[in-house]
């Protein structure tokens, strides 16, 4: 059965966040993503969770934080990001499930930021910007580490925000996307079309769910 899909508002101290459900018919949990700093909710990889995830039992919700809403072009500082994440939770909450916090890129980062303050079932690291490109010096390897829950990351295998490679140690999961950019796109020699990547990402991201399930 297709997810019943409906959008809602919700006020936050930084203005109006909007989320999108894509609800499972009999769901456990809530897997809520955000999007990046230069994109919205219509990013592939959130788009195919939001098709895929619901047939497993999981209801999505798709994220847009007030800056987004409001039609601004620049994401905020960081603080801005969280206090706006803390301020939808709740209605994340509502339906009484565990609830995973997820994100893409920038949206990874508030998700690993807030994980433990706000009790995150897990967290979910869509091209989780490891450090600005070029910079790798400039790393936030410990927004990541710092989680403090079961963490899953995708990283597409040349992703300038930081490749694979360069994750260092930590309790968390890590699936790399071959060939993958920031964005999951991947060249003609990966042999891939786009929907057979958002597949390989739905199914990593629904096994590691299932694997959570007690």
């Amino acid at each position: 059965m297709d997810a019943v899909t409906h959008s809602e508002m919700v006020e936050t101290q930084t203005g109006q966040a909007r989320i999108t459900w894509a609800e499972a018919e009999t769901p456990w949990v809530v897997l809520a993503v955000s999007h990046g700093a230069g994109g919205g909710i219509g990013a592939r990889d959130l788009q195919g969770l939001a098709a895929a995830l619901p047939a497993r039992g999981v209801s999505v919700a798709l994220v847009e934080q007030p800056w987004r809403v409001a039609g601004k072009k620049v994401a905020p500082a960081p603080g801005t990001l969280d206090a706006g994440w803390r301020g939808l939770w709740p209605a994340l909450l509502r339906p009484g499930l565990p609830v995973v916090a997820g994100g893409r890129s920038a949206g990874a980062r508030v998700a690993c930021r807030t994980a433990v303050e706000l009790g995150a079932h897990a967290a979910l690291a869509l091209s989780f910007p490891l450090h600005p490109p070029g910079r790798p010096e400039k790393s936030r390897a410990d927004e990541l580490l710092g989680a403090g829950v079961p963490t899953l990351v995708v990283q597409g295998g040349n992703d300038p925000f930081g490749k694979p490679a360069e994750f260092p140690d930590g309790e968390y999961d890590l699936v790399e996307v071959e060939y993958g950019d920031h964005g999951f796109a991947v060249p003609k020699k990966a042999g891939r079309t786009e929907e057979q990547v958002v597949a390989t990402i739905t199914d990593a991201v629904g096994s590691w769910i299932d694997g959570l399930r007690e």
